[in-house]
């Protein structure tokens, strides 16, 4: 994920906590319940298209309606735009990622490192266990990174490519790359939230690391189970000769293993804990140095010019990064479903668009009180260990859901429910793993939220169409109400005797 320091100041939560005291539950709901109205209509109308602009306006229509609120709570539009511009400022980095992902998008097309991957790919990779070894190759590629982000933004563009060639569903397959890719995000020590979690929880890192596994492991196995299960349906549908899909790639591109180096060095960087926009922006480069040495054709065609020269070099490596780029085949397979295409850094910009609107809905909702309020009323009626398990679980997948930023979905329950979890005698590691299932990798099932719109955006698939094959991430918090539920790996302070499920 993008390293985000902005971690929710102990005196803003403090000042939510006493705002949440004037403003009444329903209040608190009727804008929540104005925004999924707008929401579920603007599907309705629009389709896919949604998160286009209709979406946008319905989280600052539904911000205004919070707004409204707030002014007959005496909350000041002063202080409702300074939550506004706290929250955008938390994302700045995960926006700035986001526009050079575009940029890497295009270069690693341009210099042929992703049509290689391709190539390569469907060469070895079996359409039947295809989805299992995406999944697999993820699960490696972020545990090493510590970032889903990264990952998907290198890998899983190329798995998503290869995918896309063999004919498999694209939800399909971005289901496969976001599980394994959220796999490692929560498993890595590398990881931000799986740094933040334990810190909110009271507990160290590799502790929560080694509680996590009960549940993780678990999850990921059955995870596994569904796609080999799902690679014979549908990989057996798909199976055919690759061999005019390989010629069509080694006809338009020039590809050779030495294209590696690049990913290689951006993984790398990543393992060593460079900031992953440092890696993303000297990927581009590399990239875009590669696609100069072996790519001119194509480079030139992109310059609109039939000479080579510097000028040449420097107009088509730069049209690759900032903007629309299609490359055709010649196959109709492959120009059909447009695999050689990228948006550059102005496609990400509807998307930048929808996060901060998100920011502009969390904000208002936050200083009025109205999240705090909800989460207060959840940590009321729990009542049993079980009870305060499945609170924390739907308070993390609720910010998740309005405040649309993963690490609010993990610091506010985790400031929330420390305290009721060492009450009943819980160790804090119960609620570091909890924050992780539910908090960490929900993010994704919302396309508003930060996480929800870069994923969609990177890989090319509406979260709609990937949001049910997301495995891993919906069997996540589900399994940590089942271990809660059972008794199940539920470690004490003191004696098992003082918690009851």
């Amino acid at each position: 994920m993008p390293d985000d320091n902005n971690l929710f100041p102990e005196e803003q939560y403090q000042d939510q906590h006493e705002k949440s005291k004037h403003i009444k539950f329903w209040e608190a709901l009727v804008p929540i319940v104005v925004l999924v109205i707008l929401l579920g209509y603007n599907v309705f109308i629009y389709g896919d298209s949604a998160t286009s602009g209709p979406n946008q306006f319905a989280l600052i229509f539904a911000g205004v309606v919070g707004a409204m609120f707030g002014f007959s709570k005496n909350i000041s539009y002063n202080d409702m735009m300074e939550a506004i511009v706290d929250n955008v400022k938390s994302t700045s980095s995960a926006i700035f990622i986001l526009l050079m992902v575009g940029a890497l998008a295009g270069t690693w097309l341009v210099s042929g490192i992703i049509p290689t991957m391709i190539y390569y790919g469907l060469e070895i990779l079996n359409p039947r266990f295809f989805l299992a070894a995406a999944l697999i190759i993820c699960c490696i590629i972020s545990l090493a990174t510590g970032s889903s982000w990264t990952t998907t933004a290198t890998i899983g563009i190329a798995l998503m490519g290869i995918g896309k060639a063999l004919g498999l569903p694209l939800g399909m397959i971005a289901g496969a790359v976001l599980s394994g890719s959220y796999f490692g995000d929560k498993m890595s020590p590398l990881s931000d939230t799986t740094n933040l979690a334990p810190a909110m929880a009271g507990t160290d890192v590799f502790t929560h690391i080694r509680y996590m596994m009960y549940t993780t492991i678990p999850s990921i196995l059955l995870t596994l189970i569904i796609f080999v299960v799902l690679g014979f349906f549908y990989g057996g549908e798909v199976a055919q000769d690759s061999s005019d899909l390989v010629s069509s790639i080694q006809n338009t591109f020039n590809i050779s293993p030495l294209l590696f180096i690049v990913p290689l060095v951006v993984i790398v960087m990543i393992v060593k804990k460079a900031k992953p926009l440092t890696a993303l922006f000297i990927g581009t480069i590399l990239a875009g140095i590669f696609a100069i040495i072996f790519q001119p054709e194509i480079i030139m065609n992109l310059a609109g010019s039939k000479t080579f020269d510097a000028n040449t070099a420097y107009k088509g490596v730069m049209n690759a990064m900032i903007g629309d780029v299609f490359i055709p085949s010649g196959n109709e397979i492959l120009d059909k479903n447009e695999l050689f295409s990228s948006g550059g850094m102005s496609g990400m910009l509807s998307t930048i668009w929808l996060i901060l609107c998100a920011m502009f809905f969390g904000g208002i909702m936050q200083e009025i009180g109205a999240l705090q309020k909800i989460s207060d009323t959840l940590l009321k009626v729990a009542k049993s260990t079980f009870g305060l398990f499945a609170s924390t679980t739907f308070s993390c997948i609720f910010f998740n859901g309005t405040a649309s930023d993963q690490y609010l979905s993990i610091v506010v329950p985790g400031k929330m429910y420390q305290k009721a979890f060492k009450d009943r005698g819980l160790a804090p590691e119960n609620l570091s793993r909890t924050l992780e299932d539910s908090g960490t990798v929900t993010s994704i099932l919302f396309p508003w939220n930060t996480g929800g719109a870069y994923q969609s955006k990177t890989l090319g698939v509406a979260t709609g169409e990937y949001v049910w094959f997301a495995f891993f991430n919906i069997i996540s918090p589900i399994m940590t109400l089942i271990f809660a539920y059972f008794n199940i790996k539920i470690r004490m302070l003191t004696s098992p005797k003082t918690a009851k499920a």
